[in-house]
Order: C-alpha cells, then sequence, then structure tokens
C-alpha cells in the first residue's frame, strides 16, 4: 500500500511570515497540532503547538512572533508513492508521529500520521511508535 492511500489531502499550512499567534488560532480552530510551513509551492519548515510552547512562550515572546523564528527547518518528509510499512518504520527511526507528503517534484500533497498507519494496519503504528516513544531523538526540545 502506498503512502497516497492513506494520507489526508485537506493539508492546512502556514507560511514563515506568518504571526504565531495567527498560527495558534487555526491549530484550535481545526483541532490539529502540526502545520507544514511553505513559502510558495516550497516547503520550508514544520511548525507545531510544541514548538509555540517552547520556542515562543517560553523563551517569553508573544504572539507577534513570526513561524520563521520558532520553526523546524530540518524538514522531514516522505514522497506519496512510497510504502506504508517503509515510512511507518522511517517514522519511528526519526521519532516523528506526522511527517508531511510530497510528489515527486516535491510538491507538498498530503500528512501521514502514524494513525493514518493504524487504521490500515494496527502493527505498523507499533513499528512506528517503538521509535517515536525513545528519549532522546532529532527533535528534542532540550539543548
Amino acid at each position: 500500500m502506498r503512502i497516497a492511500d492513506i494520507m489526508t489531502r485537506d493539508v492546512h499550512v502556514a507560511s514563515p511570515d506568518d504571526m504565531i499567534s495567527t498560527v495558534a488560532r487555526e491549530m484550535a480552530a481545526n483541532d490539529i497540532g502540526f502545520l507544514p510551513v511553505r513559502e510558495s509551492d516550497r516547503l520550508v519548515g514544520m511548525i507545531t503547538d510544541r514548538d509555540i510552547v517552547v520556542r515562543c512562550v517560553a523563551d517569553g515572546r508573544d504572539g507577534k512572533t513570526r513561524v520563521s523564528d520558532i520553526m523546524t527547518a530540518d524538514v522531514k518528509y516522505c514522497f506519496d508513492d512510497e510504502d506504508v510499512s517503509e515510512v511507518a518504520r522511517n517514522m519511528g527511526d526519526v521519532q516523528v508521529r506526522r511527517l508531511p507528503v510530497v510528489d515527486r517534484n516535491k510538491r507538498l500533497v498530503g500528512i501521514v500520521s502514524l494513525a493514518d498507519a493504524a487504521r490500515r494496519d494496527p502493527a505498523l503504528a507499533g513499528i512506528g511508535l517503538k521509535g517515536v516513544t525513545a528519549p532522546g531523538g532529532a527533535h528534542n526540545q532540550r539543548p
């Protein structure tokens, strides 16, 4: 099964110039905690509700802070034609629960989560969660 078969296609995105208060309101209104950051038609970062708390609020910044100031620029992604089991395994390796999905031209086409994989095959979620729940990782918020 391919990622295109399970991904969410209706993707909300942020711009690097958006204010954090705007992004936080969009997250709250749509019950989402992760937004890809797109500039023109290219994926340039990711912002999570946790980024807002740890890199903005905890640092004493206000809602006028720009997304580009606190986003994660090291974007992990997968391709829409990749196999679901391989992507789930990779998500565990890089310790992420969600990934932007791009086509082979590297244009954003969707989002995939471990929950999406679990709905198709519960064993896939176990593969990914084993790595995601291990301490540390590239997106650890501690210095």
